[in-house]
C-alpha cells in the first residue's frame, strides 16, 4: 500500500529535473513510445530514477517519462506501462496514475495495443473507448480495494460516464478531418500475458467487447478515482483467433509492427486534440 507521500516525493523528483508543469498526461502502450519524439523542449527521465515508479519488463515499452510541449500543451508522457502480468500489484501498476495527479495533471488520454474482437476491424485501425469491461476489477484485483484515503477520492467511484464526451466527440471530428479509420467500441481488459483461446474471443464477443487488451482499465478506474477527465484509444494491432484447427497465430511481433501504421495515426488524433484545449 502507499500513501499520498510516496506519491508526492515521486512528484517532487520529476519537478527537480523540468521547469515545465504539464497538466496534461499520456500513456503510450507497446510499440506506441515514438509519439514521445515528438515533444519540444523535452526532458526524458527513466522510470528508475523516479522513486517506487513501477518499470516495464515488457518488449515496446522503453521506459521514460518525458516533459515536454505539444500543439502548445505541456504535457506528461509515459513510455511504456508496467502490467498486473509482469507480477507487480495493482497499487504499483497504477502508481504512476496517482502520480501525475500530484504533479496538477487534469486530463488524461492513455492509448494501448488492443486485438480486434469486432470482426469489422481491421488491423492498424483506431478504437476510441466509449467503455470497458474489467474482469480482474470485478472479480477483486483491482488498486482501489483495501482502505480509501479521502485525500485522494472517494471511497465509491462511479463509472458510468468514465470515458469523457466532450474528448471523444472532438478526436471523432479530428479523425474524419484527416479520413483515419477510427471506432468507438467496448474494450474487454484482461490480466494476460497469454492471447486469448478461441472460446474466450467468441465468448468476449458475446459479452460485447469490440476489443481486447492487457491494459488500461485500471488505470482509468484510478484516474476516475482521482477526479481526472479520461480518453483512451486503442490501436488494433492484431485480429484475433475464434475458431480451432487454424493455423494462425497471435503474437508479440505483429503487435510491434503494426504500431508502424497506428503511430501517425494516433498522432495526428492526439495533436488534434491538444491544439483544440481547453476542450
Amino acid at each position: 500500500m502507499y500513501n499520498r507521500k510516496d506519491f508526492q516525493r515521486a512528484a517532487s523528483v520529476i519537478q527537480s529535473r523540468s521547469s515545465l508543469r504539464p497538466t496534461i498526461g499520456l500513456v503510450l502502450g507497446s510499440g506506441l513510445g515514438k509519439l514521445a519524439d515528438e515533444l519540444l523542449a523535452r526532458v526524458v527521465i527513466p522510470y528508475t530514477d523516479i522513486p517506487l515508479w513501477p518499470v516495464s519488463t515488457v518488449e515496446g515499452h522503453t521506459g521514460n517519462l518525458v516533459i515536454g510541449e505539444l500543439e502548445g500543451q505541456v504535457v506528461a508522457v509515459q513510455q511504456g506501462r508496467a502490467h498486473f502480468y509482469e507480477g507487480y500489484t495493482m497499487a504499483e501498476v497504477t502508481f504512476p496514475i496517482r502520480v501525475m495527479k500530484e504533479l496538477g495533471i487534469h486530463t488524461l488520454l492513455l492509448t494501448n495495443a488492443a486485438g480486434g474482437v469486432n470482426t469489422s476491424y481491421q488491423v492498424g485501425d483506431l478504437m476510441l473507448l466509449e467503455d470497458h469491461i474489467n474482469l480482474p476489477g470485478m472479480a477483486g484485483a483491482n488498486p482501489l480495494m483495501g482502505p480509501n484515503d479521502e485525500a485522494l477520492g472517494l471511497r465509491f467511484v462511479g463509472m458510468s460516464q468514465a470515458y469523457d464526451r466532450r474528448l471523444r466527440q472532438r478526436a471523432l471530428e479530428v479523425a474524419r478531418e484527416h479520413d483515419i479509420p477510427l471506432h468507438s467500441g467496448v474494450y474487454f481488459g484482461l490480466s494476460g500475458p497469454f492471447f486469448e483461446t478461441p472460446a474466450e474471443i467468441r465468448m468476449i464477443r458475446a459479452l460485447g467487447g469490440d476489443a481486447v487488451g492487457m491494459s488500461t482499465v485500471n488505470e482509468v478506474l484510478v484516474a476516475r478515482h482521482a477526479d481526472m477527465r479520461v480518453m483512451a484509444c486503442s490501436g488494433i494491432t492484431n485480429q484475433t483467433i475464434d475458431a480451432v484447427d487454424t493455423d494462425m497465430e497471435t503474437n508479440h511481433e505483429e503487435v510491434l509492427e503494426a504500431g508502424e501504421i497506428i503511430v501517425p495515426r494516433l498522432i495526428t488524433i492526439l495533436k488534434g486534440l491538444l491544439s483544440n484545449f481547453p476542450i
